[in-house]
């Protein structure tokens, strides 16, 4: 099981570390920059410990022609809209990232001194990305949704990985790309075994309804959890029904504690809770 240890802003991201959780704005503010700044504070107000947006030019993201360009295109927030949301991010003690989606967008995002950035599922084969995004040094988180084990592999080589597992600061996030996703499809499986062929730490990318799958996925190995975050979930848009609110993010980052709590350290020996068991012990 990897054991590698990732930075997102000051925190330490992997085994043994409190897991880190990720409010997922993506386009939920709609394009509304005083809608962006909420979610930001809503989210540091629910415990997240980071909060995520997306950066693109629509027309290298999309076709004109194609059925989400107008949305893509009407949540795209300006270069200036984005450092605002960057700095407040730094005001409020909660570090904001993205997921750049073109190579303009990763030059951007390097010059407001990113700490770290995020692939999509989609992009777990756009190799001319993955190279463009290693060639900065961050440490790089990558969902895994469509992504066969070859191209995984494959996705490695183009971020500088190497056979030894070293090169790459990268954690891989399990994530299955339905949205909204039954829970039943969630294959939650899949984290034990990333961790058992990946240096670095494993994380889970919730497109479920609610808090119980991704509470389940921290009990899987997860040390990272990614939920979509809305201010409305009635709001219209593509992401706003399956994401959580300010109230189920706040129930989520509990009970993620709740279930850290719950799993403990890995260490053997006396524990507290058996001292009263001790006159019991048989020694020969």
């Amino acid at each position: 099981m990897g054991d590698k240890i990732i930075k997102i802003g000051d925190n330490d991201v992997g085994i043994g570390e409190s897991v880190h959780i990720i409010a997922e704005i993506g386009i939920n503010h709609d394009g509304d920059m005083a809608k962006a700044v909420k979610l930001i504070q809503e989210a540091k107000k629910s415990g997240a410990d980071s909060a995520k947006l997306q950066t693109y030019i629509t027309e290298h993201r999309v076709p004109k022609e194609h059925a989400v360009y107008g949305i893509l295109k009407q949540c795209e927030l300006s270069h200036a809209h984005q450092k605002e949301l960057f700095d407040l991010g730094a005001d409020l003690g909660i570090t904001v990232f993205s997921t750049p989606f073109d190579n303009e967008s990763v030059d951007f995002l390097e010059g407001l001194g990113a700490p770290v950035y995020k692939i999509a599922s989609f992009d777990s084969v756009n190799t001319q990305l993955l190279k463009k995004v290693s060639a900065t040094g961050k440490p790089i988180i990558m969902s895994t949704g469509m992504t066969s084990l070859d191209e995984l592999g494959s996705a490695w080589s183009a971020l500088g990985g190497n056979d030894d597992g070293t090169g790459c600061d990268l954690l891989l996030m399990h994530c299955v790309s339905s949205y909204p996703l039954e829970d039943t499809r969630a294959n939650l499986s899949i984290i034990p075994y990333l961790h058992s062929i990946h240096g670095g730490p494993v994380g889970y990318s919730d497109h479920t309804i609610g808090t119980k799958i991704p509470l389940l996925g921290v009990a899987a190995g997860a040390t990272l959890i990614e939920k979509h975050f809305t201010l409305d979930i009635n709001s219209e848009g593509p992401d706003h029904a399956m994401s959580a609110d300010p109230g189920t993010l706040s129930e989520l980052v509990k009970g993620v504690r709740w279930v850290e709590e719950v799993l403990g350290k890995r260490e053997m020996g006396i524990r507290s809770a058996e001292e009263a068991a001790l006159s019991y012990r048989r020694p020969s």
